[in-house]
């Protein structure tokens, strides 16, 4: 075999990756065979086990190609508006949404893929999975967590809570129900694949709802 033949180990590590999160996202982690991401990568399964020992690794490999430098660019964010004292509601929201809406420009590349297979994950009972994203997110939650807490200090904590959490069901469905918008308000297709718009009009929807006036009955349950 000439050295031509033979492929970089990084290209067939990084085809297994692509061919992952592509099936994953199309037909779930349960419906996706080894036989039919083999086929999709160009490899056999040799190479798969060689590359990451388990599809359970595999999958977790293909979360954290894209959400490790993710959390990374958030706490980046973070890091600057702390440093520059300049901590608000919208522009944390805005820190936290940025480098996920990158992905969603991403066609060439697979992240609008991985956009939808995360949101697929967040809908399918899936529980092992969802419990590592969750452990992927966490520490990048709780900076998160604390930076709103400083920005909103008349916001009962348990409130604030669940504000964040509608906060990321609102930016997760979003990001993964791109063709949704286009069936409630027959928007330019070209729209939903629009990070800046995406992020001017989100940041403002978000930030309106986390710092809405407290209800009586809030109040009182705080």
């Amino acid at each position: 075999m000439s050295l031509r033949a033979v492929k970089p180990l990084h290209e067939t590590h990084t085809r297994i990756l692509d061919a992952g999160e592509e099936l994953f996202m199309q037909h779930g982690f349960e419906g996706t065979s080894m036989r039919a991401l083999t086929s999709k990568a160009g490899v056999n399964l040799a190479a798969v086990n060689y590359h990451f020992g388990s599809k359970d690794a595999l999958i977790e490999a293909v979360f954290r190609r894209r959400l490790d430098p993710m959390n990374l660019a958030r706490i980046a964010a973070l890091d600057e508006l702390e440093a520059d004292g300049t901590l608000s509601a919208e522009k944390i929201i805005r820190a936290f949404i940025v480098p996920s809406l990158r992905l969603v420009e991403d066609a060439k590349g697979g992240g609008r893929n991985f956009i939808r297979l995360l949101g697929r994950t967040y809908t399918e009972p899936a529980k092992g999975i969802r419990l590592l994203i969750g452990q992927m997110y966490a520490p990048t939650m709780q900076r998160y967590k604390a930076a709103l807490e400083r920005a909103l200090p008349q916001m009962p904590r348990e409130e604030l809570v669940w504000r964040m959490h509608f906060m990321f069901g609102t930016l997760a469905y979003t990001l993964a129900a791109t063709d949704t918008v286009q069936l409630i308000a027959g928007c330019k297709p070209e729209d939903r694949y629009d990070a800046r718009l995406l992020e001017d009009r989100l940041t403002a929807f978000l930030a309106s709802g986390l710092t809405a006036p407290l209800r009586s009955s809030v109040k009182k349950a705080a």
